[in-house]
């Protein structure tokens, strides 16, 4: 089955509380430069929202004016949380209907919004949970983001990162496989990994996921679901504290995690602990890579190697006090994977977050 011709990621949109320090969250401590923004000044009047980008990264922060619209609800359930993963895509029209077609759940109808720059057609469709994938045709349009958001330029200090990586999406136990088989049938994705619970476990906890991707590798979207285990595993705490499937955290590239990693915590960005004993372990079972290992330790970065390279990865601390989205930050050298050999630390470190939080 073909896809749907997606391009790429148009932009992550987050419904959050207070949109304006979200805003300078990303600003401040991400280095995102402030590109756009609609809200009453510019003639909307239910919402503000803020438009941050940073290499081929675009994302927008949304919140209430009332507490009655819909955007306050998804706050009071979720709290801070992904919305909408949105796709570029050539043809937003043919784009839904085939997706409908093939059983897609529609959210928003194709419209067309136009202003002196040009036009932007948006449709959108429903995933897992409360998240929706917008469709965004915007070949024809010039300027900063959308019609009806007013241009910006506030810089913030560049932290290095050039793209989204992946988006990772955590859902119901029992869940992953009918939501793999959604991105088959309806997007044209196909399985590029599959961990079982035997692969992403510890002593105590366990979860299993499936990452699909499109034909070009532009766009990978691991779904985890919760497996048994002897605690409640990183899953299930997620499921209870965003009361129900959402994106669990976005893996941001870079170049040089070493300098960015420095930076964020510089900024007061915080990292989860990893143990000293990892290193050395890690030094044996990687080898050779073109880091100084002693900067690796030192910023908490984590390294795996499979048979097409190597790959380094650290994890945030959730972003707010519910223990739901946070960041990866990634660097590849080759290595397609994610990082398989760093499963038991992170896991390790979680579980110790979770223990602090007493959801154990």
């Amino acid at each position: 089955m073909t896809g749907l011709s997606i391009t790429g990621y148009d932009a992550v949109e987050y419904w959050v509380g207070n949109a304006k320090q979200a805003a300078w969250f990303h600003r401040q401590v991400l280095g995102f430069d402030l590109v756009a923004y609609a809200g009453p000044e510019t003639g909307v009047r239910d919402r503000a929202s803020y438009v941050l980008e940073q290499g081929g990264i675009r994302f927008v922060v949304t919140s209430p004016l009332s507490g009655d619209h819909p955007i306050a609800h998804h706050h009071r359930r979720h709290g801070d949380g992904v919305r909408d993963v949105a796709f570029t895509v050539p043809d937003a029209e043919a784009a839904f209907a085939t997706a409908v077609a093939r059983g897609a759940r529609p959210h928003r109808e194709p419209q067309v919004l136009a202003d002196d720059d040009g036009e932007v057609v948006l449709a959108a469709i429903g995933v897992y949970g409360d998240t929706v994938h917008s469709l965004v045709q915007r070949d024809g349009y010039r300027g900063a983001y959308l019609p009806g958001y007013q241009p910006l330029r506030r810089s913030g200090a560049a932290a290095g990162f050039t793209a989204v990586d992946h988006v990772v999406a955590n859902v119901e136990a029992g869940a992953m496989e009918a939501w793999a088989g959604f991105y088959e049938r309806i997007l044209g994705f196909a399985q590029l990994r599959h961990f079982d619970d035997e692969a992403i476990s510890t002593e105590y906890t366990a979860l299993m996921s499936k990452v699909l991707a499109d034909g070009e590798g532009r766009i990978k979207l691991p779904i985890n679901e919760p497996a048994a285990g002897r605690r409640r595993s990183q899953v299930d705490e997620y499921l209870e504290a965003y009361d129900g499937p959402g994106v669990q955290h976005l893996a941001l590239a870079t170049d040089d995690i070493v300098a960015t990693v420095g930076a964020l915590r510089e900024r007061g960005m915080s990292f989860l602990d990893v143990p000293a004993e990892y290193y050395p372990d890690a030094r044996a079972r990687v080898g050779e890579v073109a880091e100084r290992w002693s900067d690796l330790e030192r910023l908490g970065i984590l390294v795996d190697r499979d048979d097409e390279g190597y790959l380094l990865q650290i994890f945030t601390e959730p972003l707010q006090d519910r223990p739901t989205v946070f960041f990866e930050v990634i660097q590849r050298h080759g290595s397609r994977g994610f990082g398989v050999g760093n499963f038991q630390a992170l896991f390790a470190s979680l579980e110790r977050a979770q223990a602090a939080r007493g959801n154990w």
